[in-house]
């Protein structure tokens, strides 16, 4: 079977909403690095006017970051599809959800104003700090089966707590998840939650494979890797943020 065989379909929701510093820039790395092996590719975008989702024949879903009252909306508008998508993750399917993503997928999550239940897909939870810091910056991350470090940029005034879920990664510089745990993000089956903005795919191209492999392997059992691609000005600049921040 050729690479051409093989089909991926990622849903990115709400784009129109959730684009802080560039988020939507990780659907074209996913784009671009599927396409480059000759596997097909569909990008379906619901913005807030669509009614309710579809996700039967998705493989991806990515969800960005937005500002607090941005995440509400966003929330409510996929409240009536909280159990398909939980369903979806507790199945193997692939989800991609960047800061005030992140944040509603939990049970709850704080703001300065008051607490805003979340979706419930995952038994998180996120709080503020009685000072209502913000924590703000550049970030690194050391990620298990990555060998490159990930870099991003965070700013987020929430404080995740997840639990005995896996993180993400352990965090070298920057807050994380809670500027505590020295933990950053959450890597549960094919979900990964992260408070790294960037856009995080395009500086981070191995991780961004690690997530592609998972959402090829769920959808097609018989997939072993993905044909290797020439990164070298990737693996440049990667290196360069990693030893610059």
């Amino acid at each position: 079977m050729g690479m051409s065989e093989f089909k991926i379909n990622i849903l990115h929701l709400y784009p129109d909403l959730l684009n802080l510093y560039g988020d939507k820039g990780n659907i074209e790395c996913l784009k671009k690095r599927l396409i480059w092996r000759g596997i097909d590719v569909n990008i379906f975008c619901q913005t807030i006017e669509n009614e309710k989702i579809d996700i039967s024949d998705v493989d991806i879903i990515f969800v960005g970051g937005g500002t607090e009252k941005e995440q509400e909306m966003v929330c409510e508008k996929l409240r009536p599809s909280k159990f398909e998508i939980k369903e979806f993750v507790e199945n193997g399917g692939t989800m991609i959800a960047v800061c005030g993503g992140y944040q509603f997928l939990g049970k709850y999550y704080q703001t300065e104003e008051k607490q805003i239940e979340g979706l419930g897909i995952l038994d998180i939870y996120s709080e503020i700090s009685a000072d209502g810091k913000r924590m703000t910056g550049n970030a690194m991350v050391e990620c298990d089966g990555i060998s490159t470090k990930i870099v991003g940029f965070e700013n987020h005034g929430g404080r995740m707590k997840i639990g005995n879920y896996k993180p993400l990664g352990k965090v070298i510089k920057g807050f994380g998840n809670d500027g505590e745990s020295g933990y950053e993000g959450i890597w549960y089956k094919n979900l990964i939650g992260t408070y790294l903005h960037g856009p995080l795919f395009p500086k981070n191209p191995e991780l961004c494979d690690a997530i592609l492999l998972g959402a090829l392997r769920h959808k097609y059992p018989h997939f072993t890797e993905l044909p290797k691609l020439d990164d070298e000005l990737e693996t440049i600049a990667n290196t360069y943020v990693s030893e610059n921040y």
